[in-house]
């Protein structure tokens, strides 16, 4: 943990656990929560040089790269090499930005920010389909979370411009071929970074998100990665969290058993090989396969933030998405990002929502640790 708590604040959730903060929520809540951002953002550009290269030549195609770059194992932003195939984003790649570049990720952390900010703990799945319409441009979709604008689009726009309760049943917005795909996990990371110790709360605002396009394993895993970020700063390391978060989700579901497998393969100091056999033909952005891979790493370089995003990113499938999860989760045990993976974006976040182009990240904290204080 970063520092030594001052006082108990009685936060108890369903999973267990309670969360010790400073008296006043300040300094150490702001610091985790830099740390979360950073983590996010570093993640998600260290992952978005190789995530389509990654998901259209598969895995040996992105190790044969990696090596030609001289970049295994992985510690740093990816070399952009004389050459690099054209599915290679080299406007992520080391020394070729000086700001994050706009990213889904991104967005939706940014998205659930506004509806906490908007909503806190009455946020409701029409409220998060109203935000997408209103905010979200329909470019920036993809596979889920695609599907269910297209039918918010063509069967509740009326009822959006109004503001009138539903004249549809929301859940056809879901009942898509993409519904158990890791859209609506990366859209989880914010619920909880500001629900500290409260693992079920965290995980009952990932599924009121996550019910719009996602159903199964797919809400399963959102909720798993919220409930895993909120358990962590009461926790006495990622694994105790892990755990506290797993009773959010179905026992002996999907989610549970990538988690086992991933505990397992970390535990043994195995590499990703046997998550990648485990899942073979999967889709390279469903929820399951990334999420093994999220846990296995973050369980094997709990110490090393740089290991830890290398080598998650290194495994391949979704390997933005993996990054900035596992970035994001890792700062919240409370250890500092190094300032060597934070530099080169200059505190810079790109968006792409309606209306906005970039942020601060000073912007971005002030903001997240005020409804962390309000909920």
């Amino acid at each position: 943990m970063g520092r030594d708590p001052v006082v108990v604040v009685g936060l108890l959730g369903p999973g267990g656990g309670v969360v010790a903060m400073d008296e006043d929520g300040g300094e150490g809540l702001e610091q985790r929560l830099r740390g979360a951002w950073q983590g996010r953002v570093s993640g998600c550009m260290l992952g978005k040089a190789v995530e389509i290269y990654s998901m259209t030549q598969g895995q040996e195609a992105l190790t044969e790269y990696l090596a030609s770059a001289d970049a295994l194992p992985l510690r740093d932003y990816i070399p952009l090499i004389e050459g690099a195939p054209a599915k290679i984003f080299g406007s992520a790649c080391r020394g070729q930005f000086s700001a994050s570049a706009a990213d889904d990720d991104i967005n939706y952390s940014l998205l659930a920010l506004e509806l906490l900010e908007a909503h806190g703990r009455a946020l409701r799945t029409e409220d998060v389909a109203r935000a997408w319409l209103n905010r979200l441009p329909a470019g920036m979709t993809f596979t889920a979370e695609r599907a269910a604008y297209r039918t918010l689009l063509s069967e509740g726009a009326e009822w959006f411009a109004g503001g009138a309760e539903p004249g549809f049943d929301l859940s056809r917005c879901s009942d898509n071929p993409y519904n158990e795909w890791i859209g609506a996990q990366i859209r989880a990371d914010v619920y909880g970074w500001v629900t500290p110790g409260d693992p079920g709360l965290a995980g009952q605002l990932a599924r009121v998100d996550a019910e719009l396009s996602h159903r199964g394993d797919g809400v399963d895993g959102a909720v798993l990665v919220a409930a895993w970020g909120a358990a962590l700063p009461g926790s006495a390391n990622l694994d105790a969290a892990l755990e506290l978060a797993s009773a959010q989700v179905a026992p002996g579901g999907g989610v549970a058993q990538a988690i086992a497998l991933a505990r397992k393969n970390a535990a043994a100091g195995d590499g990703p090989a046997a998550i990648h056999r485990h899942y073979a033909g999967m889709s390279p952005v469903h929820t399951l396969n990334n999420l093994a891979l999220v846990v296995w790493a973050l369980l094997r370089h709990p110490d090393d933030f740089g290991a830890a995003v290398g080598d998650v990113v290194a495994a391949g499938w979704d390997t933005d998405c993996n990054g900035a999860t596992v970035g994001a989760l890792w700062a919240l045990q409370g250890k500092p990002v190094p300032e060597a993976w934070t530099r080169p974006w200059q505190d810079r976040v790109g968006v792409s929502l309606a209306g906005q182009e970039q942020l601060s990240l000073a912007e971005l904290v002030r903001r997240t640790a005020a409804v962390a204080r309000s909920l």
